[in-house]
């Protein structure tokens, strides 16, 4: 009896043993399982961080690149619009130019009178306004800045002439008996101080017997030119 007893305490001993090894086998097992797959969906996070990651910079380069391009367009607009403005600044300067449209502001005018004489002592020709003294103070007046400029009321264009036909001037056909009122819309200012220059037009004029009057205007107003 007593050896069966033996017998069975060593197999249950035996038993025991291997179902505890093999219980911690298994527990060793499912850690092990456990943990790869912890560490699997760890590195499967990491791969979609970094791969989130790697989209946001792309979108963030495709945004600095759509600015720049709107940074582009907003200031090839704006110089479209300088240029624009630019040509329209122009385009009314050479309408102005061209006496097309009516026009108006401060300026300056100039009456230009025959001078006093003795028939019987002088020559009449030394005494009377000739187109070139008319010509003479309208040069003068554009290359001071004068914008437009009229003879008797008759607004002057880029391709006008002035013809002296005795006592009277013509202006692109048109007769014109002295005094000639020349005005000009411009810088007041400049405009006298260009005529009034010692040894300028208006000396000029005098030693040439001319009577010369110069006001300045704080309001001048030039229709436009009619017709073609």
């Amino acid at each position: 009896m007593k050896g069966k007893r033996v017998i069975l305490s060593l197999v249950f001993l035996v038993l025991g043993f291997m179902i505890a090894f093999s219980y911690n086998l298994t527990s060793k097992k499912e850690k092990q399982e456990s943990v790869n797959e912890n560490w699997n969906a760890e590195y499967h996070l990491r791969e979609q961080y970094i791969e989130q990651e790697e989209q946001n910079r792309k979108l963030q380069q495709q945004v600095i690149n759509t600015q720049e391009k709107i940074a582009k367009m907003e200031t090839n607009l704006a110089q479209g619009e300088q240029v624009l403005a630019d040509l329209a600044e122009e385009a009314e300067k050479y309408r102005m130019f061209l006496g097309k449209v009516k026009v108006q502001g401060s300026g300056v005018e100039v009456t230009l009178s025959d001078g006093e004489y003795d028939a019987a002592k002088y020559n009449i020709n030394e005494y009377i306004v000739h187109e070139h003294h008319v010509f003479n103070v309208i040069n003068e007046l554009y290359i001071s800045g004068a914008e437009a400029v009229a003879v008797n009321g008759q607004r002057l264009k880029h391709d006008s002439y002035i013809v002296c036909n005795g006592p009277v001037i013509t202006v692109d056909g048109q007769q014109h008996p002295a005094p000639f009122v020349i005005t000009a819309i411009g810088k007041p200012n400049v405009l006298e101080a260009a005529l009034m220059l010692t040894g300028g037009i208006r000396d000029q004029l005098v030693n040439e017997n001319i009577v010369f009057a110069l006001e300045k205007k704080d309001k001048i107003i030039l229709d436009p030119i009619m017709g073609s």
